[in-house]
C-alpha cells in the first residue's frame, strides 16, 4: 500500500441526499479521515442541476461546474464521485470521461453498473484507475468489500439476501400491521420511501441490479442483469401474509444467485423464508445479504440499506481506500477475465408454496393433488381455510421440486374446472 502527503482531491457531482452527507463527512470528519488514511482529503469542485438549492451544507468553499463532464476532467480532481443516478446520459458521460482521464471514480449508481459495468471495468483498467461502488448495494452495508477482499479465498456457492428496503417495508407493515398490499404501498408512498418509477422498487428492478452486481463478483462473470429473472411484490395478498405466518414462514423479496452446472441462477422474486432464520427476522427498510463460501460458511451481513448517512458511509470507505493506495479491480478480478456465463433459470429444488381457490365441492382437493402428483410433485402439508362464499382458499406446501416440474403441475391445475383462482406459487428458500 502506498501513501503520499498529498491532499487527496475530490469532485462530487450530484448533491441530493447522498451528495449533502459526503460533503458533511468530509467537512465534520477531517482530522478523523487523515488520522485513518494518512493523508487529507478535500473536496475541490461540485456539480448539480440547481446551484441555488438549500442542501444544509455551505457549497462557497468549493468551485461550481454546470458539467460534470468537466468537473469529471479538472486537473485539480483526483477522484471523481459520481452521484447523479441514471444508467446512461450525464452519469455514463462523466465517468467515462473521468476514466479516461486516468481518475480514479467511486459511485452509488446500480443501474450504470448494471448495464454498463463490463465495459467501464475494462475502461477504468486500461487507464490505470480504479471504479469503486460500495454505495451502488445495500447502502451502509460493506457487502463489495467483503467478497471482493474479505472471502477472496474463498469459492462462493451462493448469495441471497433482502436488497431493497421499501419493498421489506411494504411486507413488514402488511404483516405487522395487517395492511393490504395498496394500503402499505401507500403508506411507503407517503413516506418518501419510493423511488420516482415505484416499479424500480416493488417490481424488483433496482433490487435485480444490485444482486447482478454482486453475482458478477461471487463468481467472477461479467455483469448480466438481463439474466435476472425479475419478479415483484405487486401479487402478494394480506391472506399469503397471514397463512405464511401460520405455517412457520414470512415473505420477503428475495435474491438469490448460485452457478451451477448449467449455468449462473439470478433471481430476485418474493419467496418464503423461515420465521426463526435471519432473513425471517429482517423486518422495516433495513437489508441483509447472506453469502455462503466453501471455506467460511456462511455469513450473515445486515443493515441499513438506504439513507443519507449509511450510502454516505460507503461512499466514505471507497474514498478512503483509495486515499490509503489500496488499488483492488472493480469486481474482484481483472476485468478481462471475468466470463460470460450462461443464463440459467433457478432450477436447484426447492420446496414451493401454492395459493389457489377451489369450487367448494366434494373431490375438488383430489383432483388438484392428482395434478400434482402428476407432474412428479409431492405434497408435504396442503390446508383450506374458511370460506364465506363458494370458492375454497387452499394451500399447498410441497417437497423439493424442480421448477419445471412446479410449472408443469400449475399449467395442469389451471386447465381444472374445480381451480376457480389462478395459482400463485412461491418458493421457499432454505436458509
Amino acid at each position: 500500500m502506498s501513501q503520499t502527503s498529498e491532499p487527496l482531491r475530490l469532485g462530487i457531482a450530484g448533491l441530493g441526499t447522498v451528495g449533502a452527507g459526503v460533503l458533511k463527512i468530509v467537512r465534520q470528519k477531517a482530522a478523523l479521515l487523515e488520522a485513518r488514511s494518512g493523508r487529507s482529503i478535500r473536496v475541490s469542485a461540485v456539480s448539480a442541476r440547481n446551484r441555488d438549492k438549500d442542501r444544509g451544507v455551505p457549497l462557497k468553499d468549493y468551485a461550481w461546474e454546470d458539467d460534470p463532464v468537466t468537473l469529471a476532467t479538472r486537473d485539480d480532481v483526483d477522484v471523481f464521485i459520481e452521484l447523479m443516478g441514471g444508467s446512461d446520459g450525464p452519469a455514463k458521460a462523466a465517468v467515462e470521461a473521468a476514466l479516461k482521464a486516468g481518475k480514479d471514480v467511486v459511485t452509488a449508481n446500480k443501474a450504470l453498473l448494471a448495464h454498463h459495468g463490463q465495459a467501464l471495468a475494462e475502461l477504468a483498467e486500461a487507464n490505470g484507475a480504479v471504479l469503486r461502488f460500495e454505495a451502488a448495494v445495500a447502502g451502509g452495508i460493506p457487502v463489495i468489500k467483503a467478497l471482493t477482499e474479505g472471502l477472496a479465498g474463498n469459492e462462493i456457492t451462493r448469495v441471497i439476501g433482502v436488497m431493497n428496503g421499501t419493498c421489506n417495508y411494504i411486507l413488514t407493515r402488511m404483516e405487522d400491521g395487517g395492511l393490504t398490499y395498496d394500503e402499505a404501498f401507500a403508506e411507503a408512498d407517503g413516506l418518501g420511501f419510493l423511488e420516482a418509477d415505484p416499479n424500480l422498487d416493488v417490481g424488483g428492478i433496482d433490487a435485480g441490479h444490485k444482486l447482478s452486481l454482486l453475482a458478477a463478483i461471487a463468481f467472477g462473470t461479467q455483469v448480466n442483469f438481463a439474466g435476472v429473472e425479475l419478479e415483484g411484490i405487486g401479487k402478494i395478498t394480506i391472506e399469503d401474509i397471514r397463512q405464511a405466518a401460520d405455517m412457520g414462514y414470512r415473505i420477503k423479496l428475495l435474491g438469490v444467485s448460485r452457478m451451477t452446472g448449467r449455468g449462473l441462477e439470478q433471481s430476485m422474486a418474493p419467496c418464503l423464508v423461515p420465521a426463526g432464520s435471519p432473513l425471517g427476522q429482517l423486518t422495516g427498510g433495513t437489508n441483509m445479504v447472506v453469502i455462503e463460501g466453501d471455506q467460511v460458511g456462511q455469513i450473515v451481513l445486515r443493515g441499513a440499506g438506504a439513507g443519507e448517512g449509511p450510502t454516505a458511509s460507503a461512499v466514505m470507505g471507497d474514498v478512503m481506500d483509495v486515499a490509503r493506495g489500496l488499488r483492488v479491480s472493480t469486481f474482484g478480478q481483472g476485468a478481462k477475465g471475468l466470463v460470460s456465463a450462461t443464463p440459467a433459470r433457478a432450477t436447484t429444488p426447492a420446496p414451493y408454496y401454492i395459493r389457489t381457490a377451489l369450487v367448494d365441492k366434494p373431490g375438488a382437493l383430489a383432483k388438484v393433488a392428482a395434478a400434482l402428483g402428476e407432474a412428479g410433485v409431492s405434497i408435504h402439508r396442503m390446508r383450506q381455510y374458511d370460506h364465506t362464499n363458494e370458492a375454497a382458499p387452499v394451500l399447498v406446501v410441497t417437497h423439493r421440486t424442480t421448477r419445471a416440474a412446479l410449472d408443469e403441475a400449475l399449467a395442469a391445475m389451471k386447465a381444472l374446472a374445480v381451480v376457480v383462482a389462478s395459482p400463485v406459487a412461491l418458493r421457499i428458500e432454505e436458509v
